[in-house]
């Protein structure tokens, strides 16, 4: 099953990072946070990739053709003029696919045409600035066991702000927020049936605000819970976080 990587939005909420690449390649330590995510699943054992790519994706392009994995530079990289794939001797039946899928294309269509490219094949998609320690396994075997066209993994969106426990007006308790909390969100980790591409309209409808609920609609959309780790990088702040959790010999997206 192939990974599809939504590598091309503008990233307008992070400007101070983005104005010179897209978003997936802001670093988290020294690698691009895409990287990242393309280790945690190549941890779980899936190897083929494609990378949805629209606003400076020449910039990821680059960096595929140059891609650096444990020190070990240009491993049999090369580009032809529709993609780049890339094979290292760590990652022994690793292949990325880059896919120019346009500038103002939104998430449906970037999806709709990285599935035409494989027609009548499963695919997993998730977005390109966020990681987690979903463990593909256990998501792959839900998805199979309710027989729909569609999974989203929900996840509780992590605690922010601290925490006011109010009596009238007077605080009663100081603290950070739990994330238990908290209701579910749209975690991504969406598992797709080939037949998903005929709820989506056209190429200029984002897939959460138009195919997500025609299929919930329609019954076929299934939620998987994970109550694990799950951070988004919307924020300078956030970056930073996940930054010092880099520095753990073991980081919490590799914590399956």
């Amino acid at each position: 099953m192939k990974i599809i990587i939504l590598a091309g939005g503008l990233g307008t909420r992070i400007l101070e990072e983005t104005h010179d690449k897209p978003k997936p390649m802001v670093l988290i330590g020294e690698k691009p946070i895409v990287w990242h995510i393309i280790n945690s699943f190549a941890h779980q054992g899936h190897k083929e990739f494609i990378l949805a790519l629209g606003y400076k994706g020449e910039v990821i392009e680059k960096w595929l053709s140059e891609l650096e994995l444990n020190g070990i530079k240009n491993i049999s990289a090369f580009d032809t003029e529709q993609s780049t794939i890339i094979h290292n001797d760590i990652w022994r039946t690793l292949d990325i696919v880059g896919l120019k899928t346009g500038l103002n294309t939104q998430t449906g269509g970037r999806i709709a045409m990285c599935m035409r490219s494989i027609p009548n094949e499963r695919v997993l998609v998730t977005y390109g600035d966020g990681l987690s320690n979903v463990k593909i396994e256990d998501l792959i075997d839900f998805h199979e066991s309710h027989g729909k066209l569609a999974t989203v993994t929900a996840v509780r969106p992590p605690a922010r702000f601290g925490h006011l426990g109010l009596k009238e007006n007077k605080v009663v308790k100081f603290g950070e927020k739990n994330q238990a909390d908290a209701g579910w969100i749209n975690g991504g980790f969406f598992i797709l049936e080939p037949k998903v591409i005929d709820f989506i309209l056209n190429d200029l409808e984002a897939f959460e605000t138009g195919a997500l609920p025609r299929l919930a609609t329609a019954g076929e959309l299934m939620a998987y819970k994970h109550s694990g780790f799950w951070q988004p990088m919307d924020t300078l702040r956030e970056k930073n976080e996940l930054s010092k959790l880099l520095e753990s010999n073991s980081p919490p997206w590799l914590q399956f």
